[in-house]
Order: C-alpha cells, then structure tokens, then sequence
C-alpha cells in the first residue's frame, strides 16, 4: 500500500555548503552544514521562516546536530572537535550553555545523541570508544559516565533508546553494538552489514533498532533478542540517515544518491519515495506530528531543505 506525500515547501540556499544534519523540535527545525553557522526555521508558518541564526557556532563546520526529544536541549558536533550543548529559552531562542572537549581532537568526536530528556550525550569516536555524558551539570562539569569499548573501529553513528536503558552504534567495520546503560556492559554484537554502518536508529517504543549503510541495506534488529528480523531492500546507493515516525509505524530513509523512502514497519515495505536535488541526502527528519497529517524533511548537498507533507488529512 503507497502513501502520497506532497511537496509542502522548499527552502533554498539556507547554508553556502552541504547541509550535513537536521533537527526538530515541535515548532522550530534546525539545521548544520560546512559552514559555521547553526539556522533555526519557524515550522508553525506556512513559508517556514528563519528565526534565529547561531552565528560561528562552529568554525569548521557543523557535520552533527541532534534535539532531545522533549525539545529544550540540542547538541551540536563540529569539525574542530567539541560539541556544543545549546538551551532554548521560553521565547524559542536558542543560547550556548557549554561545551564538551575533554582534550579531543578533531574526529575524535563524531557522532552524537541525546537522550529523550536531554540530560545525557551519546558520542562515538575515531577509535570506536562510545562515551555518554551526563549534562544535568553545571556548563563547566559535564563529567563522562559511561565509556563502552568496540573493537576499535571507527564509530560513525550512535543512538540512545526512547526509554534510556541502551546506546547502539554502528562502526566503518560493519559492526553494530547494544549496549545496556543500567549495567555498562555490552548487550548485543549484532550480525553487521559487513559494510561501513552510516545510520543507527531505535524505534520510539525502544523494542527495534534499525542499522543502514554502505551496503544499501535497513536492517531491523530486535532490541531484547539482537536478532535480526528483517531486511528494508530498496535503496540503490548508501543509506546516510535514519529516522523514525513518533509512532514507530513508519522509518524514514535517506541515501547517496538523493532518494529518500518511507517503509511501513508492519509490512516491511516502502510506501513512497522522493528525490530531493541530485546530491547526496545527509539529513532526513520527521518533524513532531502536531496535526493530523505527517511532515518530513530533508537536506543535503543541494543546500535546500525541503518539507512534505502527507496528502490525506
């Protein structure tokens, strides 16, 4: 069964460079590219306006940028090496409330998570160690609590469950992790993909993880078990980004050669597909359902961000 989506609105030239990563919160989306600067789009107007931009908010450039899922606390990943915490305030702007160094260097910090709450960090490194850090702290003490071993491959995603009880990250090897946050200990090693793992996503309930990458492949991964229960086949380049539905009932794709799919869980099948440029697709999203129809969005390498909406409702 297909699903339509239309072409809501599109946003042009919103960053000089490759928009690397989008993040939502129920009224504002955010976005980070190669440039320095973090945009911030009004989603509650139908021309999604700008309404604030955090200016040099990394010099190098933004290659992560993720919201808790309550809306008051965003992270930001920057080719420097640090990762910024922001907090929004109660007229929805955005103010810096520290930094995460611990004497990183660039890369060493890749890839980032918060946590439902937003009192906890997920990062992935170079040399496959995954951190989680607690930010309830004050702006100068937000400690590391948790450092979970892999084999030492690069840690290119990582992802903390709805409830908090596990972090999973995917690494350049093909591996996938579960790791269980009550007892520090590791959970799953998951059958890989072989390939380079890009994206790692849990479902809102936290019972399916999902793994995609270099090998054009969505795994579905029971979170209790750590098997395997099925295979998303239909991307025809490498799946860049994951993310799902407040629902669960629908996973949202994104790959390398700019197509973005929606698969309905139930049925293991893909409802819809769009192209969005002819660039790689970085970032896809689903913005928090406040009405009744579904809303996504996404950017890339054509540096728009564009937003669709589901035809019925």
């Amino acid at each position: 069964m297909s699903k339509q989506y239309l072409t809501l609105h599109t946003l042009d030239a919103v960053h000089p460079s490759d928009i690397f990563a989008l993040a939502a919160t129920k009224t504002q989306i955010l976005s980070g590219s190669g440039s320095s600067s973090i945009r911030i789009h009004d989603t509650t107007q139908p021309d999604f306006p700008l309404a604030q931009t955090l200016e040099g908010a990394h010099k190098l450039g933004v290659h992560h940028l993720v919201t808790s899922r309550e809306g008051k606390t965003a992270a930001s990943a920057g080719f420097e090496g640090k990762v910024k915490i922001w907090m929004v305030s109660e007229d929805g702007t955005w103010f810096e409330k520290g930094d995460i160094v611990d004497q990183h260097n660039p890369g060493d910090i890749w890839a980032i998570a918060l946590s439902a709450d937003g009192n906890y960090l997920a990062s992935s490194s170079i040399d496959g160690k995954i951190n989680v850090w607690s930010l309830t702290f004050n702006k100068d003490c937000m400690p590391k609590i948790r450092d979970y071993e892999t084999k030492g491959s690069f840690g290119l995603c990582v992802n903390l469950s709805a409830d908090g009880k596990f972090t999973a990250s995917g690494h350049e090897n093909g591996s996938v992790f579960i790791f269980n946050n009550d007892t520090g200990r590791l959970a799953h090693s998951l059958p890989g993909l072989v390939q380079p793992i890009r994206a790692v996503a849990f479902s809102p309930a936290s019972k399916l993880l999902a793994a995609a990458g270099d090998a054009r492949v969505i795994a579905l991964y029971d979170v209790n078990s750590g098997e395997q229960v099925a295979n998303l086949v239909g991307h025809g380049a490498w799946v860049l980004t994951l993310d799902w539905s407040d629902t669960g009932e629908y996973l949202l794709s994104g790959s390398h050669d700019s197509k973005a799919k929606i698969w309905r869980i139930d049925s293991k099948s893909c409802v819809t597909t769009h192209t969005h440029g002819d660039r790689p697709l970085w970032a896809a999203r689903w913005l928090p359902k406040t009405t009744r129809s579904e809303m996504f969005a996404l950017a890339g390498g054509n540096q728009a961000i564009g937003f669709y909406r589901e035809a019925a409702g």
